[in-house]
């Protein structure tokens, strides 16, 4: 039992959940509970390491879980794992497994781009209303938050391991995009998102919540869609437009 907060591993752990920088270099990411690890097992998603304490092995379903991890386990003090852990009231698991993005569809239908969004919260809920919707992948521009920040993975509730999730240049999201129609989110001068052929292949750029879309998406749209609403309601949160123009896809292709 590792009882030391100053134990290597330990600060392993706490440099991949604070530094981006330090996640990139590993290709190693962490995630808490049981749930997550559950989803890891279950889509064979490569693991390096899983941490727990003797109070969540005392669950007989945990203890199943974990004898179908195939790398090491660690038991761990609950002082360690409160170090560890990047909540309030830690789970008593914690997984590092390896940064390995599933790839994109060589001819994607409909993909979800992000323009600096910077919301860990707003990405982790866009990351699971694209899965959820059956988008072919989500593209980061530079400047979103991180696709693997903790706030983001535990807002994805495991959408990484369904949907591919690229942090790409503005010039790879053209070369992907060249073959569809790409659409940005606007007040005015407008088309209605319901009125819009979403199965055409299409992909819709979501802007940073405060400033909206920047000038590299607008010169890749191709089009430009409103949501409408009432009573003089400027805007919407951006995870909210997302979700709603993402269903609304998911809807007509569901019906075509």
């Amino acid at each position: 039992m590792i009882i030391s907060t100053q134990n290597p591993k330990v600060k392993f752990v706490r440099r991949l959940q604070a530094e981006k920088r330090f996640r990139r270099r590993e290709a190693a990411f962490v995630v808490e509970g049981t749930r997550w690890l559950n989803e890891l097992v279950n889509q064979a998603h490569p693991l390096q390491i899983v941490f727990y304490t003797e109070d969540w092995l005392q669950n007989a379903n945990h203890a199943d879980i974990l004898q179908q991890v195939q790398t090491p386990v660690q038991v761990v003090g609950d002082a360690v794992m409160a170090v560890m852990s990047d909540t309030e009231t830690p789970s008593g698991v914690l997984s590092v497994s390896n940064i390995s993005p599933m790839p994109l569809p060589k001819q994607p239908n409909f993909l979800l781009i992000l323009d600096s969004v910077t919301t860990p919260g707003n990405l982790g809920t866009m990351l699971r209303s694209a899965t959820a919707a059956g988008a072919d992948g989500v593209l980061l521009t530079p400047g979103c938050v991180d696709a693997y920040n903790p706030k983001v993975l535990r807002g994805s509730m495991g959408a990484h391991l369904r949907l591919p999730v690229h942090e790409l240049s503005w010039e790879d999201i053209r070369e992907i995009t060249e073959e569809m129609v790409v659409w940005i989110t606007a007040v005015t001068h407008a088309t209605d998102y319901t009125t819009i052929n979403w199965n055409a292949p299409s992909a819709i750029i979501i802007g940073n919540e405060a400033r909206g879309v920047g000038e590299q998406a607008v010169g890749l749209a191709n089009g430009r869609l409103t949501i409408p609403m009432h009573n003089d309601t400027e805007s919407l949160n951006a995870a909210t437009a997302a979700a709603i123009v993402l269903f609304e896809a998911a809807r007509q292709r569901r019906n075509q």
